[in-house]
């Protein structure tokens, strides 16, 4: 008769070979070999996770192999989300190499700039907008605290270029990341 950990046992096996599967799969989708991502072995993996997940462990060597199974995992997982998120904006490395072979590069220059000199208000409407465009965070993001930001900045800005020089900030998008630039207002000389 066999003994239930042989089954777990061969689950984790089984689950391990498919792991190393999706993570060659998913290295040949972002290498463009594989035209499709590989979303039924991701499911599968997920689905073979959660049910182990759920099964009771007898043995605490093969416990600690799946945790450190799914840790594993989760470790690609974060990796391949990452990548397919800069696939969608466009800044993934490798595609841009190949852009720039083919002479299609796109520009490198900030995708969008706003001015909201003088107006804070127009200034956080503006920043939460660009971060939100790039998938960055803005659970945390206050009108006060980004005013104790500007604040800071124009601080910095006026040691560097003197006291009196009157600061502006602009909203820019760069390499995917939504960013506050002061500059003087007179000359508009980027800081």
């Amino acid at each position: 008769m066999e003994r239930p950990h042989q089954n777990v046992e061969e689950d984790l096996q089984v689950l391990e070979a498919k792991i190393n599967q999706l993570k060659r799969e998913y290295e040949q989708y972002f290498l463009g070999t594989r035209p499709r991502e590989p979303v039924l072995l991701a499911g599968e993996v997920r689905t073979t996770m959660a049910r182990l997940t759920n099964s009771p462990f007898q043995n605490t060597a093969l416990k600690f192999k799946f945790s450190s199974v799914c840790s594993r995992y989760q470790a690609y997982n974060r990796q391949w989300q990452d990548t397919l998120r800069k696939i969608e904006r466009g800044t993934y490395e490798r595609h841009l190499f190949k852009a720039e072979l083919h002479g299609q590069a796109p520009s490198r220059a900030p995708r969008s700039e706003t001015d909201a000199a003088g107006r804070p208000e127009e200034i956080y409407a503006a920043y939460v907008e660009a971060r939100r465009a790039c998938g960055q965070d803005v659970e945390n993001l206050t009108p006060a605290r980004l005013r104790a930001v500007l604040k800071q900045q124009e601080r910095t800005f006026r040691k560097r270029c003197g006291e009196d020089t009157d600061v502006r900030f602009r909203v820019v998008v760069e390499d995917g990341r939504a960013k506050l630039k002061a500059s003087r207002r007179a000359d508009g000389s980027a800081s």
